[in-house]
C-alpha cells in the first residue's frame, strides 16, 4: 500500500472541481505529493478523455516523476507512465500519462491544434513562470475555449499567489496542507567580503553544518561549474561515511539516480541546482546548505538570444530551499549570507517572459497564426522585447514583412535551436552543428583566452591536442556536452539545399547578420557592426588586424561593446552569403567630426559600407537637409540684430499679435519650415557662422506680419535729425543708445507700445552720461549739472542753457561762435 501523503485528503474535492468545471489550480507546498499522486487520481477516476500530459520544467524532474508513478504501479517507465524530454522519449501504445518537458508539449500543439487524443494537460510547478509553460497555457486555453471544451486543464502551484491564476483560467482553487517539520535558519555573522569565492564559501559552510548537524544534506549551487568546484573544495575536508553526491541536468541518468535515493550506509551531501528545490524529492534530507545564487534564463544583448545568468536568490526561493530539510524531521537550514542581508533580497523571481529573449516566443506565435495580444498570458509580453524578435525574425526570413510565418519559419520552429543558430544550421547544415553547440552554450575555454571562435572548434574536435599546444584548457565537462550536442544538432540538420564548405565566420554571419563588423579607420581594434552599433577588439588579441569580423558575443556596452567572441570573415564570403542585402546607397550627411556636410557613395551591407566613393553631383536639396542636422547640432548663434527682432516678436506676441513664435526653441523645432530655402551654398560650420539669419526670420513673419510688428513694436526712434537709431527690447524695458546734442528741442518723451522708451544719453565721446525715462524731467533738472560738468571736458560742442529751444546737432559750434 502506498505511504500516504498531505495531497491525498485534497484529492477528492480535487477531482469534484475538474468534474464540474473542467479545471482548476491546485495549491500545494513542495513535499505534497503533487506530481506523483494528482496524476495517477486522475487517470484512476476516468476523468479524462485521451491521455494525461503532465509538464515539467526539467528534463531530470519530468524522468524522476514518471519513475516514481510507474513505481508506484509496479510498472516500468514506458508502460502505463512513460516520459519524453528533449533527445530521449520512453512512452508506448499502452502510455496513459506522459510527463513531458515544456517544450515538447509546444512541438505537441503546433503539429495537432486540437490535441487529438489528449484528455488532460497538467502544469506542474506552474508558479515557477518560465515562458514555455506560459505560453503553452496560453495555447491550451485558447484550444479548450474554441476547440476542446472537453479537454482538463489543470494548474498546480507551491506557492499562496494563485487568484491572479484562477482568474486567468476561470478556475476554482483547491488547497492542500503540506507536511513539514519546524526548520531552524541559521546565518552567517557577517556579511562574505568582496574577495570572497563562492565555492570556498560553501564549502566551508557545509563542513560546519556536517560538524552540528546529522542526516543528509542539500547544497544548493547556481550550476554545474559550481558544483564541481564546491565538491573539489570539500575533498579531504568531509569525515568517514560522507558522500558526495551532484545533482544536475546534464549529469548521467545513472548519477542522478544515485543523487535522489538514499543511502544506506553514508551520509549523503547532494550538491544540486535549483532543480531540487521543488520539483524534485530527495527523501533523506534533514540539512539544507543554501549558496544565495539562481541560474535564471535572461535575454543578454551580448549575445543576442537567451543566457543563462546568475543572480541573487529570492526570498521565496530561499524559503523554498530551506523547507527541503523539514521533510521527515526537524531540520537546519544554512544560509550564505547574514540575517541583515535578507531584507535587500527580491521578494520574488520575475516571470521570464518579462526579461527572456522573445524570437522563440514571436515565432512560435506567427505558427499558431495569433497575435500576442489575443491570448490569455498571465504576464503578456513587453511591447518593445517583442517588436525586436519579432524584427530579427523578419532579417532572417522566418516571418514576411507582414509578421506571418514563411516555410523558412516554419523550419525554424521545428529545430531545438534559437532562430538565430537554426537559420545557421539549415542554412549551412551539418557542418554548422559544432557552432551551433558552441554559440547556444558557455564558452569552453577560460575568459584569457582570445575571442576567435575557431579556438573553440579546436577544442571540440581535439580537446588533448589543443591543451598540448595552446595555453588555455577547454573546461572537459563542457567539452564533452558540446560534442554530444553538436552530434544531436548533426541528425537535426537538413540534407540537400544547403550552401557549400563555410569558415567558421561564414556560418557566424548566418546567425548574426547585424553583427558582421568592418574595422573603423585608425590603429584600435574598433568596429561598426552591420547593425549600427560599435564594438572593439582587445588589442592583443590575434584578430585585432581582420578588417571583417563576425561578433556573436558583446558584453552588452551600449556605447561601444567588447569582443568576447568572433570570427574573421572575408568580403567575399559576405557577398556570396547575402547578395540580395548588398547594395549602393547615396549618402549626404551632416558630420559632426568634420564639422560639416560630407556626401558619399556607398556600397552597404546594414551600417556598414564595403566600398566608398565621394558624391560629387549631390542636389541642392540633399545638402540642404543634411546642413538641417548641422544646425541642430551647431545650435543658432543669433546676431545681436536677431535677437532684437525676436524680443520685438515675443513683445508683439504678448499684446496679442498674430505672430509665429520666433523663439530659439520654436525655431529649433521648426527649422525644416522656415530655414531650409535660405541654406543655398551652406555646408560646414563656418558658412554656418557667417549665415545671416535675419532675411530667414523676416520671412517667416511676411510682410503683413512686419508691417504690424512695425506698428505696434517698431525696430528703431527716430531721432530730431530724422536719424534711426534700433530700439533693444532684450532688456526689462525697450532701449536705445543716442548722443545728448541729438535730443536738443525735444520736449516730450519718447513712448513704445504705451510705454516709455528708455534714453541712454551718451558724451560727443560716446560714453553714457545719463539714463532717462522722462526726458522733459531731465532738461529742468539734471541737464543743468551735466552741462556745467560736460562744458570744461567738451569745450568746443554745444551746452545751451535751455536744450529745448535749441536745435539738434552732431556738430561742433562754429569758430567764434
Amino acid at each position: 500500500m502506498a505511504q500516504p501523503l498531505p495531497i491525498d485528503a485534497a484529492l477528492p474535492e480535487l477531482l469534484d472541481a475538474l468534474r464540474a468545471r473542467r479545471r482548476a489550480v491546485l495549491e500545494a507546498p513542495p513535499g505534497a505529493g503533487k506530481t506523483t499522486r494528482v496524476p495517477l487520481a486522475l487517470d484512476a477516476a476516468g476523468l479524462a478523455q485521451g491521455r494525461i500530459v503532465m509538464l515539467e520544467p526539467r528534463r531530470i524532474a519530468a524522468r524522476a516523476a514518471a519513475e516514481r508513478m510507474a513505481e508506484a504501479l509496479g510498472e516500468r517507465p514506458g508502460d502505463s507512465v512513460g516520459y519524453r524530454i528533449r533527445g530521449e522519449s520512453v512512452v508506448s501504445a499502452a502510455t496513459r500519462i506522459e510527463v513531458v518537458t515544456e517544450g515538447v508539449l509546444t512541438r505537441m500543439i503546433q503539429s495537432d491544434p486540437e490535441l487529438s487524443g489528449v484528455g488532460a494537460v497538467i502544469f506542474d510547478e506552474i508558479h515557477e513562470r518560465s515562458l514555455n509553460a506560459d505560453l503553452g497555457l496560453a495555447l491550451c486555453l485558447e484550444i479548450a475555449g474554441a476547440l476542446r471544451e472537453d479537454l482538463i486543464l489543470l494548474a498546480m502551484s507551491a506557492t499562496l499567489e494563485t487568484a491572479a491564476l484562477a482568474d486567468l483560467m476561470a478556475a476554482p482553487v483547491v488547497r492542500a496542507e503540506g507536511r513539514s517539520f519546524p526548520v531552524e535558519t541559521r546565518w552567517l555573522d557577517r556579511p562574505l567580503g568582496r574577495g570572497a569565492r563562492l565555492e570556498a564559501a560553501t564549502a566551508d559552510l557545509v563542513a560546519r553544518a556536517i560538524a552540528e548537524t546529522e542526516g543528509g544534506v542539500l547544497v544548493f549551487l547556481p550550476g554545474e561549474g559550481e558544483i564541481r568546484r564546491t565538491a573539489a573544495a570539500l575533498e579531504g575536508r568531509l569525515p568517514a561515511g560522507c558522500v558526495i553526491r551532484p545533482l544536475y541536468g546534464a549529469l548521467p541518468l545513472a548519477a542522478q539516480r544515485a543523487a535522489i535515493r538514499p543511502e544506506r550506509d553514508a551520509r549523503k551531501v547532494v550538491l544540486s541546482t535549483s532543480v531540487a528545490e521543488t520539483s524534485l524529492t530527495i527523501e533523506d534530507i534533514r540539512v539544507v546548505v543554501d549558496a544565495g545564487r539562481a541560474r535564471r534564463s535572461r535575454f543578454d544583448p551580448g549575445a543576442g538570444m537567451a543566457r543563462l545568468v546568475t543572480e541573487r536568490v529570492t526570498r521565496a526561493e530561499a524559503a523554498q530551499r530551506a523547507g527541503r530539510a523539514g521533510r521527515v524531521a526537524p531540520g537546519v537550514a544554512y544560509r550564505l549570507w547574514s540575517k541583515g542581508e535578507e531584507g535587500a533580497l527580491a521578494a520574488h523571481p520575475p516571470a521570464e517572459i518579462e526579461a527572456a529573449d522573445l524570437a522563440g516566443l514571436a515565432l512560435e506565435l506567427a505558427l499558431w497564426g495569433a497575435a500576442h495580444e489575443a491570448l490569455p498570458f498571465p504576464t503578456p509580453p513587453p511591447p518593445a522585447a517583442y517588436a525586436e524578435a519579432v524584427a530579427l525574425l523578419q532579417t532572417l526570413g522566418a516571418l514576411d514583412a507582414r509578421g506571418g510565418v514563411t516555410a523558412h519559419g516554419r523550419r525554424l520552429a521545428a529545430l531545438p535551436l534559437h532562430p538565430r543558430l537554426g537559420h545557421m544550421l539549415t542554412r549551412a547544415g551539418a557542418q554548422a552543428a559544432p557552432l551551433a553547440a558552441l554559440m547556444a552554450d558557455r564558452d569552453p575555454l577560460p575568459r584569457a583566452a582570445p575571442v576567435d571562435l575557431s579556438l573553440r572548434l579546436e577544442a571540440l574536435r581535439d580537446p588533448a591536442r589543443f591543451t598540448e599546444e595552446r595555453p588555455w584548457a577547454p573546461n572537459r565537462g563542457a567539452v564533452e556536452r558540446l560534442r554530444a550536442e553538436a552530434a544531436r544538432l548533426e541528425k537535426a540538420a537538413p540534407e540537400g539545399d544547403t550552401l557549400g564548405p563555410l569558415s567558421p565566420g561564414a556560418m557566424a554571419a548566418l546567425a548574426y547578420p547585424d553583427r558582421i563588423g568592418l574595422r573603423r579607420k585608425g590603429e584600435a581594434p574598433r568596429y561598426l557592426l552591420s547593425g549600427g552599433k560599435g564594438a572593439a577588439l582587445p588589442e592583443d588579441d590575434p584578430l585585432a588586424g581582420a578588417r571583417l569580423i563576425v561578433a556573436s558575443d558583446l558584453d552588452g556596452d551600449r556605447r561601444e561593446a567588447r569582443v568576447r567572441r568572433a570570427a574573421a570573415v572575408t568580403e567575399g564570403e559576405l557577398r556570396a552569403l547575402f547578395p540580395e542585402r548588398i547594395g549602393w546607397v547615396e549618402v549626404c550627411r551632416w558630420s559632426r567630426r568634420a564639422r560639416r556636410v560630407v556626401a558619399r557613395r556607398q556600397e552597404r551591407l546594414g551600417a556598414i559600407a564595403l566600398d566608398d566613393r565621394i558624391w560629387r553631383e549631390v542636389p541642392a536639396d540633399r545638402v540642404a537637409g543634411a546642413m538641417l542636422e548641422g544646425v541642430r547640432d551647431l545650435g543658432l548663434a543669433p546676431s545681436a540684430a536677431v535677437r532684437r527682432l525676436q524680443a520685438r516678436v515675443a513683445l508683439g506676441r504678448a499684446a496679442g499679435l498674430d505672430l509665429p513664435d520666433l523663439s530659439d526653441a520654436a525655431l529649433m523645432e521648426t527649422l525644416e519650415d522656415w530655414l531650409l530655402p535660405f541654406l543655398s551654398g551652406v555646408r560646414s560650420a563656418e558658412d554656418w557662422a557667417q549665415f545671416d539669419l535675419s532675411h530667414a526670420l523676416r520671412a517667416r513673419l511676411g510682410p503683413m506680419g512686419e508691417r504690424a510688428l512695425d506698428r505696434a513694436v517698431p525696430g528703431a526712434f527716430e531721432t530730431p535729425l530724422g536719424r534711426r537709431v534700433p530700439i533693444d527690447y532684450t532688456g526689462e524695458a525697450p532701449e536705445i543708445s543716442v548722443r545728448l546734442q541729438e535730443m536738443f528741442g525735444r520736449t516730450a518723451h519718447p513712448q513704445v507700445g504705451g510705454r516709455p522708451l528708455r534714453i541712454t544719453l551718451l558724451s560727443p565721446a560716446g560714453r553714457p552720461v545719463q539714463t532717462t525715462t522722462d526726458l522733459p524731467g531731465f532738461w529742468a533738472g539734471a541737464y543743468a549739472e551735466v552741462r556745467k560738468e560736460m562744458r570744461g571736458r567738451y569745450p568746443k560742442h554745444p551746452w545751451p542753457e535751455d536744450p529745448t529751444e535749441a536745435a539738434p546737432t552732431l556738430r561742433t559750434k562754429r569758430k567764434g561762435g
